[in-house]
């Protein structure tokens, strides 16, 4: 592999991502890692009142997990020596029905196991894993359009942050993300086989056709009316609403849109967010109109999370342990986005899970003696 210019090159800085290079790295794996936004993470997004990416954020995309049930997600999280705390969901909640009818409230519900999540925002864990890699092998604003075979080497070829065409080649590549997306956005050569093109172009991908709304406020005032800050909603715009505070204290209520992404792209982002307001003032109290900022991030016009196809709300991804590359390309390429996996798809857990096969996998294929003039490779994960 003296042509390579690293023994894997992975496509895609988001958990999924970074977890096969920190896993890969550990082992002892010499890797490149390439990421078309100008900043890691993907659907992490964790941000500051005003907007811009934050170590005590609110979180723009997944904000949860749950550690009784996602074994993968929550080794990850000890082992980089994260802090959580657990969603307030103490007191009642509101629920709205009708048009006509005032919105109602339940005692709320006990004894479930607490949703979790990370002191700092979701985010942390993204800092976390960037921080144990080796400076210089991660490079941002990196848009990967085509995968050629070239003999035993893939030669991978991406838009630079200045615009100019360029590639890299190695014997072995993992595409950490959407598979929907994967196959919208880079090209093979020779093509990749018609039943695997289609499973990846019809693998709804996770966030990519939902918008969430955050209003931000001095206090969290919802808790002294009694009030857990969830309600749900029949009348919309927002479907489901839950309390985003911090571990920090800087209170916020956050809600999924209820609208398709057709309908939010007509209606426009300041209209939906006067609704939304108007809404929370109607579900909980004035005082909610009486909002210091505003947070808003829809998915489906994200071009770097959602095609066209996501624009209509589907199923949540599947389990499915069938293989997600034919035979041409499987001994050269994986596929490690959260979709793929074969336990919670989708979720934070899923793209961990999906990574922690994919560094096995490129271990396995690594660890060979030279023969042929192809590399040795004797590190464990």
């Amino acid at each position: 592999m003296s042509s390579s210019d690293a023994a894997v090159l992975i496509v895609g800085g988001g958990l999924a991502g970074l977890t096969v290079a920190h896993l890969i790295h550990r082992a002892g794996i010499d890797f490149r890692l390439l990421e078309a936004r100008g900043r890691l993470g993907g659907r992490i997004l964790s941000v500051d009142e005003s907007g811009q990416a934050s170590c005590d954020g609110f979180d723009l995309g997944p904000s949860w997990f749950w550690p009784d049930v996602q074994p993968s997600f929550s080794r990850l999280v000890d082992g980089l020596g994260l802090a959580s705390f657990a969603q307030q969901s103490g007191g009642d909640i509101v629920l709205h029905r009708l048009p006509l009818e005032a919105p109602r409230r339940f005692g709320g519900l006990s004894g479930a196991s607490p949703s979790m999540r990370l002191v700092g925002g979701t985010a942390s864990i993204i800092s976390a894993l960037a921080a144990g890699l080796p400076d210089g092998n991660i490079e941002l604003n990196a848009r990967v359009t085509g995968a050629m075979l070239d003999g035993d080497d893939v030669e991978l070829s991406f838009i630079d942050a200045g615009g100019a065409e360029r590639s890299y080649r190695s014997s072995q590549v993992v595409f950490a993300l959407p598979p929907r997306l994967l196959e919208a956005a880079v090209s093979f050569t020779p093509r990749i086989d018609q039943t695997s093109a289609r499973r990846w172009r019809d693998t709804p991908t996770w966030m990519a056709p939902h918008a969430k709304f955050f209003a931000l406020y001095d206090r969290p005032f919802w808790l002294e009316k009694g009030l857990s800050g969830t309600a749900q909603s029949m009348v919309g715009p927002l479907a489901e609403v839950h309390d985003a505070t911090t571990a920090s204290g800087k209170a916020a209520l956050f809600g999924f849109l209820g609208l398709p992404a057709e309908d939010r792209a007509s209606l426009g982002e300041a209209a939906i967010i006067a609704s939304c307001i108007q809404q929370l003032a109607l579900l909980f109290d004035s005082k909610a109109a009486e909002v210091r900022a505003t947070l808003f991030k829809d998915w489906a016009a994200d071009p770097l999370t959602a095609t066209d196809r996501d624009r209509i709300a589907a199923v949540h991804p599947v389990a499915d342990r069938g293989p997600w590359v034919g035979e041409g390309w499987r001994d050269r390429i994986v596929l490690a986005g959260s979709e793929t996996s074969a336990r919670e798809p989708g979720y934070l857990a899923g793209a961990v899970h999906a990574a922690e096969g994919a560094a096995a996998s490129l271990v396995a294929r690594l660890r060979t003696t030279r023969v042929g003039g192809r590399a040795s490779f004797e590190g464990n994960l």
